[in-house]
């Protein structure tokens, strides 16, 4: 995922175009595959959460409860307008992610998932192919993922429950449940549910995926002339001269939670996953109406489900599913576009506001060097964290690293990635130095024509060898280009300790 903003549409078109992704009405070919999805996380969910609250055991890991659904119906599931099978993976874990790690109301995220249905899906602007689906507040994602990622992440569940116990205010991805839709002929679809980095009711207005990888990782200006609000990445980030504007406690906090995170990222063998920064800019605020212009939903018929008050400490304006509203909804579950705009919840964050990194309006606010704070609010999260480096991307490494500096392409062992994420990350905070450094160098040079020698003079920079543009020797360096010893005794200098104020040397 790198970005949860569709193309840009004129104002004043209908209500039958979705303006963020596409509409997804009973025509459209994903309908049937949406419905069957928030009709199994309707059951699976709620049935895990009528159960009294248990401790873990090690079974529950790998644990997978089945549902079959059809028209008629049976004692465990109700009728459905379609037959379609069902898979809930270890459902007690997520319950617990959802409840004690990311304080979740388990009514509200029912609710915020399947009172209103989903109406727009994204294909995701990467090469995996996945698509994402929005809840109807936009809190919610659901993502389409391979069969390997579901596998891999079943995997590491443990371990990522964990570490999520360990570090409440991860940046990592947060996942709230894993299931699967076996479709007839027997067609199979994984999916996720995740958090939503950005918010409601603040529009985002500039959007990069940052990985410290330097090869290809930029987006050209004529494709950002057609869409502004495109996701950058990290050259873009780099030439536009963009640091993440944090006084020295943020900063601090903020390098350090991304150290223990890719810690444990190097620990589970995980790579290519990237830095998702949303910036919105106070100044500017929300005259260009994003969010209202572009998110619209379609309801169902039943309009009886209501909150009541939760008795989860801390939460308020949520309440449990009555076993009565929940089979009403599912029977008369029909898709219909409303007549005008949802109005999107201005303060709906409550959930946001236990974690560091989300509680300035539901994201991290910037501050200057005294602490104060600055008219910007970054939305901050590690994302696409289901990638581990096999054997495939071991080729991918090599066949890239004939053509490209193989420290600087995307594809490198898992532990390099962490490490060169980590410092990337660092140098790119104010006061760390800037991304320079990260940027690539043309590995196969032309020579010069017969008879014309030109001199090259070399710039040593941190962690390479960059050419000067202009032909003349930067001060105080060598004329000549420094030998392979010099270069790997500049990349294997050691990670500064951190203490807040420290730059990458």
């Amino acid at each position: 995922m790198a970005s949860v903003l569709g193309e840009p549409r004129e104002q004043g078109q209908g209500l039958e175009e979705a303006l963020v992704g596409n509409l997804i009405g009973e025509k459209h070919p994903n309908y049937i595959l949406m419905y069957n999805m928030l009709t199994g996380i309707r059951i699976g969910v709620s049935r895990t959460q009528a159960k009294v609250k248990r401790p873990l055991t090690d079974e529950d890991y790998s644990a997978k409860h089945k549902y079959s659904f059809d028209i008629v119906g049976n004692e465990l599931t109700p009728s459905a307008k379609y037959d379609f099978k069902f898979k809930d993976y270890a459902p007690w874990v997520f319950r617990e992610l959802r409840e004690e790690c990311f304080h979740l109301d388990p009514a509200d995220y029912l609710l915020s998932l399947t009172a209103k249905y989903i109406l727009t899906e994204l294909g995701s602007p990467g090469k995996s192919g996945s698509f994402f689906y929005f809840s109807s507040d936009y809190r919610f994602i659901i993502k389409t993922i391979h069969h390997s990622e579901h596998k891999f992440l079943r995997s590491i569940l443990k371990e990522y429950h964990e570490h999520v116990k360990s570090n409440p205010h991860t940046l990592l991805s947060r996942f709230y449940g894993l299931h699967r839709v076996k479709l007839p002929r027997g067609r199979k679809i994984h999916f996720v549910i995740m958090n939503n980095l950005f918010p409601p009711h603040r529009d985002i207005h500039e959007t990069y995926d940052l990985k410290g990888s330097t090869v290809g990782r930029v987006l050209s200006p004529e494709k950002l002339r057609q869409n502004p609000r495109a996701v950058q990445k990290d050259l873009n980030w780099i030439d536009n001269h963009k640091q993440l504007e944090l006084g020295p406690e943020k900063r601090a906090l903020f390098i350090e939670q991304i150290r223990r995170d890719t810690a444990f990222l190097k620990r589970a063998n995980v790579m290519d996953y990237s830095l998702l920064v949303g910036i919105h800019n106070m100044k500017r605020g929300n005259r260009d109406n994003v969010r209202r212009n572009t998110l619209h939903v379609v309801q169902p018929h039943d309009g009886a489900i209501r909150r009541k008050p939760s008795q989860m400490k801390g939460h308020r304006d949520a309440g449990p599913f009555t076993a009565g509203a929940m089979r009403r909804a599912i029977r008369q579950s029909e898709l219909k576009p409303v007549e005008s705009q949802t109005n999107l919840a201005e303060e709906n964050l409550w959930d946001r506001q236990n974690f560091i990194f989300y509680q300035d309006e539901g994201g991290y606010r910037a501050t200057d060097e005294c602490n104060s704070p600055l008219p910007t609010i970054y939305y901050l999260g590690v994302i696409d964290i289901l990638t581990p480096y096999t054997v495939f991307k071991q080729v991918e490494n090599c066949w890239k690293g004939l053509s490209a500096d193989r420290h600087k392409i995307s594809p490198v062992p898992a532990g390099e990635y962490g490490e060169r994420f980590w410092r990337f990350m660092n140098a790119v905070t104010r006061g760390g130095g800037g991304g320079e450094s990260f940027k690539p160098v043309e590995k196969h040079r032309k020579h010069p024509p017969d008879g014309e020698v030109h001199e090259k003079r070399y710039a040593l920079v941190d962690n390479g060898v960059v050419p000067n543009g202009n032909g003349q020797p930067a001060p105080a360096v060598s004329a000549s280009a420094p030998s392979a010893a010099d270069i790997a005794n500049m990349s294997e200098k050691p990670l500064p300790p951190l203490n807040g104020k420290d730059k990458v040397a």
